[in-house]
């Protein structure tokens, strides 16, 4: 499917700002091919890639490949757990536009941390940095609650524990990997 832009604004910036804001709509600027979940994963790969880059200057050889695997790990594990589920629950042809919707989306809440989080910790300091926090995690969560419900067509209960087993399981691939590591060194 080719996706257009109305008006100036690219189609995925669009979409993101859509999504954002709870408009459904936002899911037609996204594409729903192989193509575009790769699309969708190069900004998180890229990040990776300028970790290692950055850790080889610094002379950090082994550490920062395993940041990079970190990273990678980080990014794949939503992308695998959330296939399966969907593909458990029947939903797997939905499954490119929700996972590329997601992995655009996702870039939003960084910016928002940064953008934010400047204002707010120069305004009111610790803890209204805290405070902050605290609601753009579950700003984060809702955003991924209304990607399921509306690009999967799940029911509420089920975009719940979508949402759930996506950030329980991409805690556990991350964490259990850690702890094994730093338990046999």
């Amino acid at each position: 499917m080719t996706v257009r832009s109305r008006g100036t604004m690219p189609a995925i910036l669009r979409g993101v700002v859509l999504i954002a804001r709870g408009r459904a709509e936002g899911l037609n600027c996204f594409g729903d091919t192989p193509r575009a979940v790769l699309a969708s994963l190069v900004p998180g790969v890229g990040l990776s890639f300028g970790t290692l880059a950055a850790g080889l200057a610094e002379g950090q050889g082994l550490h920062a490949v395993g940041d990079m695997a970190f990273l990678l790990c980080v990014l794949l594990a939503p992308v695998v757990v959330s296939f399966e589920l969907t593909r458990a629950w029947g939903r797997e042809a939905f499954w490119n536009r929700y996972i590329v919707a997601f992995n655009w989306c996702l870039l939003l809440i960084p910016m928002l941390i940064l953008i934010v989080g400047l204002v707010v910790g120069l305004a009111t300091g610790l803890a209204g940095l805290v405070v902050l926090n605290v609601f753009l995690c579950g700003y984060a969560l809702w955003m991924n609650w209304f990607l399921a419900r509306h690009a999967l067509a799940l029911t509420a209960g089920r975009s719940a524990w979508l949402v759930a087993g996506v950030h329980v399981g991409t805690a556990l691939l991350i964490a259990v990997p850690a702890f094994l590591a730093g338990a046999l060194a």
